[in-house]
């Protein structure tokens, strides 16, 4: 498929590179505000304790919804999807843009504060993007997946994609972190965040890597779709 070889041309990965480097700290969290920027700052601190039980999206621009109102990010998107369906879940986005998964894991103990039930991991864009090595990315999502699982959280992973021009051996080897570490780790996996979604110009903010409202509304209908085996103990019986 893969979606990163239909965007309209190598310009606009590089445009997101330097995006992305730009912007950390910028459109965190929208939910509840929680994370800290790449530099190393201090957490961002929530308005308000959020409510459990909770579900925390760890990401990054994507997650943080780069360019769009608030509540149209996925995850505020996905909340409102949960509760329609009866969840009594509130879902927090730990998204800071910018974020590579070394950042995502010097903030997970924060972000998983609370009564976390389930942790979604929506990271990695940021390393393909820079071309980090990916024995590297996998040893960060690995140790954030552990974290999580020794706590008891349930943990969905969400697959990202390298551009094209770190050559095809590049991009094999950082798809299949994601793959291998599902596996490993036995928990519920979607292979891309951004399938349907990456690649669409009618879908995608002019930079052709940020979803627009329209897109994250997919995005989000794909993730609750993954999160299904995760949902049912959250969803009070019918009486």
């Amino acid at each position: 498929m893969r979606v990163w070889r239909s965007l309209s041309s190598v310009a606009a990965v590089v445009a997101y590179a330097g995006l992305a480097a730009c912007v950390a700290g910028e459109g965190a969290s929208q939910v509840v505000e929680r994370g800290t920027a790449e530099s190393g700052g201090p957490p961002i601190a929530a308005s308000s304790p959020a409510p459990g039980p909770l579900l925390v999206v760890l990401g990054d621009s994507l997650t943080a919804g780069l360019g769009l109102d608030p509540d149209q990010a996925y995850p505020a998107l996905l909340e409102r999807r949960l509760r329609a369906e009866g969840s009594d879940l509130t879902v927090v986005n730990a998204g800071v843009s910018g974020d590579t998964t070394a950042a995502g894991l010097r903030r997970a103990e924060w972000a998983l504060e609370g009564d976390v039930r389930i942790l979604i991991v929506a990271l990695g864009g940021n390393d393909g993007l820079r071309g980090l090595p990916v024995d590297q990315m996998k040893r960060n999502l690995a140790e954030i997946v552990s974290l999580a699982r020794s706590r008891g959280i349930a943990v969905l992973l969400a697959g990202m994609e390298a551009p094209p021009n770190f050559g095809a051996i590049y991009t094999a080897q950082f798809r299949r972190v994601f793959h291998e570490l599902a596996g490993e780790h036995n928990v519920a996996f979607m292979p891309f965040l951004l399938e349907g979604v990456a690649g669409d110009p009618a879908l995608n903010q002019t930079d052709g890597i940020h979803p627009t409202a329209a897109g994250a509304v997919i995005v989000a209908d794909r993730v609750l779709e993954a999160l299904a085996p995760l949902l049912p103990v959250f969803t009070p019986a019918t009486q």
